[in-house]
């Protein structure tokens, strides 16, 4: 998909998503070689977006799979569709079983899910398994199996191996610790929270109504309440959603009136909004 590291940052400007020499390095690598990519990194920082992106530019379809606690087999990778093997059945009353086994354990009663999806699809794929640290360890199983050799078996239809291998992704915001085996199998990209030249540059591409001197006394803002022993501090998208919210006041400058009436769009915590109320020194910034 990508030429070298710089037309990978290149292209993925083109759709808004601002890339750090180290993640279009890493993407670069992971096309180049053939190999899933495992993004860690707090909530909020672009790991989804990383994906859509890298989908968008490619002119390739995105399927994900959105893992969470309970998620099994038969939602990430295939099942049959039971009511209508049972109208096919009772339509057929005079049928041996072996003829209507046959007929029932057929792609026309499969119903697939991502994994499968993914590997069957002949048009270039990127495979998004979002927040795979919230599934529990037993995927993590399924997810080696098919990441290894990029194949499925299903009893009654034999094995189905991809034609083309799709681009994976995978991320985590690291609530547990994935597999040891998993990771063996990925590149690793960690993005954290942007320095402060890139996150003002995302603001003004993401908000480009905010001049340049509020964009910068945002980002300094938020980079002064990350410091702060907060329960949660912002990442990238409450920046950019406070700087929305600034926007539509219609602000020309932070003054601290402003800052307190708005801080519940970057803080989600009432602690977390009284210690910043009460620590933020809008004149040292």
């Amino acid at each position: 998909m990508f030429t070298s590291v710089d037309d990978v940052s290149a292209r993925l400007a083109e759709t808004g998503y601002l890339a750090s020499p180290a993640v279009a390095t890493t993407v670069f690598l992971a096309d180049r070689l053939g190999k899933p990519l495992l993004v860690e990194g707090p909530a909020g920082v672009g790991k989804t977006e990383l994906a859509k992106a890298v989908a968008e530019v490619a002119g390739a379809r995105l399927v994900r799979l959105q893992c969470y606690e309970g998620v099994d087999e038969s939602r990430a990778l295939y099942e049959w569709n039971h009511a209508k093997q049972l109208l096919r059945i009772s339509a057929g009353r005079d049928e041996t079983w072996d003829e209507a086994r046959t007929d029932i354990f057929s792609e026309e009663f499969l119903l697939t899910r991502p994994l499968l999806t993914a590997i069957r699809g002949d048009d270039p794929t990127v495979l998004l398994i979002d927040e795979t640290d919230k599934a529990d360890v037993e995927v993590e199983g399924l997810l080696l199996e098919v990441l290894s050799d990029f194949q499925v078996t299903v009893p009654e239809l034999g094995t189905i191996t991809a034609t083309r291998r799709p681009f994976v992704v995978l991320t985590s915001n690291a609530s547990r610790e994935l597999s040891e085996a998993l990771r063996r199998r990925c590149l690793f990209l960690h993005i954290g929270f942007p320095d402060e030249e890139l996150e003002r540059r995302i603001v003004r591409l993401k908000v480009p109504g905010l001049d340049e001197t509020l964009a910068r006394s945002v980002v300094r803002v938020v980079g002064a309440l990350r410091a702060m022993d907060l329960r949660k501090v912002p990442s990238v998208a409450e920046t950019v959603d406070w700087a929305h919210t600034l926007l539509a006041l219609g602000a020309e400058s932070l003054d601290e009136t402003v800052v307190k009436a708005t801080l519940g769009v970057l803080l989600k915590h009432q602690d977390d909004v009284l210690k910043a109320s009460a620590k933020l020194d809008l004149d040292a910034l």
